[in-house]
């Protein structure tokens, strides 16, 4: 093969991929979700399995927290009608249009802002309001836990807020760890918002960004019996070594272990209450399986490495992906879900572009492609969605002057793909379902 040829190959293959996370993208959407799980007619809302006769009820109150909040509001008013409805959505964007009857807010993501403790008075006083004959419908999607927020103690400050979930952000540890500690110190997550909303009648629409088996962590579950407890929060603490990072506030509350325990399944806030999984990496991963066989390749999925750490994950992946060629001359391996990285001083980037570089390296003159991104479109501090890197990238860097290695040890990711050409720049998405990595081998 010229090497016109393997240059044009190379090409193609990255396209391929980019056209394999587009078309994830657009069939996991919040309205085909919506279009499979809601229906309403003649003044009855099916939910999933639940039906909900509206007259029958003083109040209807909706709120809508996280990434997908204006997406998600804006597909139920079409289903429901925006004359019936009434709440508050607090989102990380601003929206394209307000729907009639609601109060927005813009609170901080991936840490909280003035506006995210607003939202949660405002949420809370809403719902404080409610009585046994309202319903409250919850749209709860990934981002929730910093654009809605308030601490449990009035002596953690927003900068001390802020502080804490820098350290929590960085730390490296799981998702599901790092909304354990979120859960216990605030008061909105880990059940509170239930507890708020008692007695009235609840249902909790959900378009996941955790792991399956944890649905409780999306958002810190601000609506759900928390499956974490105190002690947890102690031990991850010690595991992660937090407490020195901390700000006096916070870190005062676990030395003198004075968290306090959030609500569990016998809670009485919980015995009218419903929650249902519309939209999950599941989705994304299905919807990139059927792409990726259309376009010619035997399709292998192993989520294993989910919370892994960037590098070990790259490791096993690849490792795999080159077990799987040995059996089919195109293979392609997807992972959903997404891994941690440790960050310290670092530059512009994200887990994604940070888990392709490294990847990058390892592949350098195969003829392997590796796409990670994010379905949200947000990949850590940077614009981009995550990014593609093949059997090229290392050369094409050095032919440009850009040094991956360097790139790599100082998490600035981002420049460095931007200047390639294989930063993935989708925008925010309006949806949530974790990451997407692709790796194609031919």
């Amino acid at each position: 093969m010229s090497e016109a040829d393997r240059e044009s190959q190379f090409r193609q293959m990255r396209d391929t991929t980019l056209e394999i996370f587009r078309h994830a993208l657009a069939e996991a959407s919040i309205a085909k979700a919506f279009a499979r799980h809601a229906h309403c007619e003649r003044g009855v809302l099916q939910l999933c399995e639940d039906l909900y006769h509206l007259p029958a009820y003083s109040r209807l109150l909706v709120v809508s927290i996280g990434k997908a909040g204006h997406t998600m509001v804006e597909t139920l008013t079409q289903q429901v009608g925006e004359s019936a409805l009434e709440g508050i959505v607090a989102s990380s964007v601003e929206p394209s249009a307000q729907v009639r009857g609601f109060r927005y807010f813009r609170g901080g993501h991936p840490t909280p802002n003035a506006e995210s403790i607003y939202a949660a008075n405002a949420i809370r006083k809403a719902l404080d309001a409610q009585t046994a004959s309202s319903l409250v419908i919850f749209l709860i999607s990934g981002g929730g836990s910093s654009i809605v927020e308030k601490p449990i103690d009035d002596e953690i400050s927003l900068d001390d807020l802020i502080a804490t979930y820098r350290t929590l952000v960085h730390s490296g540890a799981p998702i599901a760890e790092i909304n354990t500690i979120r859960k216990h110190l605030s008061a909105v997550k880990g059940g509170r918002l239930a507890q708020a909303a008692f007695p009235a009648q609840q249902v909790s629409l959900l378009v996941s960004d955790v792991p399956a088996n944890t649905p409780d962590a999306l958002a810190s579950g601000p609506t759900m019996p928390d499956s974490t407890g105190v002690e947890d929060c102690y031990r991850i603490a010690e595991e992660h070594g937090l407490l020195p990072q901390l700000p006096h506030s916070t870190r005062e509350l676990f030395e003198r272990r004075a968290l306090e325990e959030t609500p569990k399944s016998d809670d009485q806030a919980f015995h009218r209450s419903r929650w249902w999984t519309i939209l999950s990496n599941q989705t994304a991963v299905e919807q990139a399986s059927a792409a990726t066989e259309r376009a010619g390749f035997t399709v292998h999925v192993d989520n294993s490495c989910d919370d892994w750490d960037y590098e070990r994950a790259a490791e096993y992946l690849l490792k795999r992906l080159r077990e799987l060629r040995r059996e089919s001359g195109r293979v392609c391996l997807i992972s959903g879900g997404e891994v941690t990285v440790k960050v310290t001083n670092g530059g512009v980037g994200g887990r994604n572009q940070q888990f392709a570089l490294t990847c990058a390296a390892r592949i350098a003159g195969g003829n392997i492609t590796v796409l990670s991104a994010g379905t949200d479109g947000v990949d850590g501090n940077s614009p981009a969605a995550g990014a593609v890197v093949d059997g090229t990238t290392v050369e094409r860097a050095q032919l440009r002057g850009l040094d991956a290695g360097r790139a790599l040890k100082e998490f600035d990711a981002y420049p460095f793909f931007s200047a390639l050409g294989d930063a993935i720049e989708t925008g925010p998405t309006g949806n949530n379902l974790r990451d997407l990595r692709i790796l194609l081998a031919y």
